[in-house]
């Protein structure tokens, strides 16, 4: 959704804007997988916690975008209501990691050779 708003010609004009909106949503997935990849929930919850602050990087960037009119406000709310709810299962997930017994693959103990 971010990157075909930031196609539209009144926005694809803010470089700056199009590249930090960008690279914010983009950074909520990488983080993520950053997180899993460590095979650890101390890390995995500590890349959630990144991905979620970019989450609110996104939101704070859709009210220069909606400021600047360079999307509607439909286009704005869709967006909008898309990135609370990924904040929403991001946090959720961080308090499931939180609670559960599971410690990751990098904690399971290795066969004695």
């Amino acid at each position: 959704m971010i990157y075909r708003f930031t196609r539209l010609k009144a926005f694809a004009t803010d470089y700056a804007l199009v590249s930090q909106i960008r690279r914010a949503a983009q950074s909520v997935t990488s983080n993520i997988t950053e997180g899993f990849e460590r095979e650890g929930n101390r890390e995995f919850i500590q890349f959630r916690a990144i991905a979620k602050g970019s989450v609110g990087e996104v939101k704070d960037q859709l009210y220069a975008a909606i400021d600047e009119r360079y999307i509607p406000q439909a286009d704005f709310d869709a967006a909008y209501a898309l990135a609370e709810d990924t904040t929403r299962l991001i946090g959720g997930f961080m308090s499931y990691l939180r609670r559960t017994q599971i410690t990751g693959s990098k904690f399971k103990r290795q066969p004695n050779g």
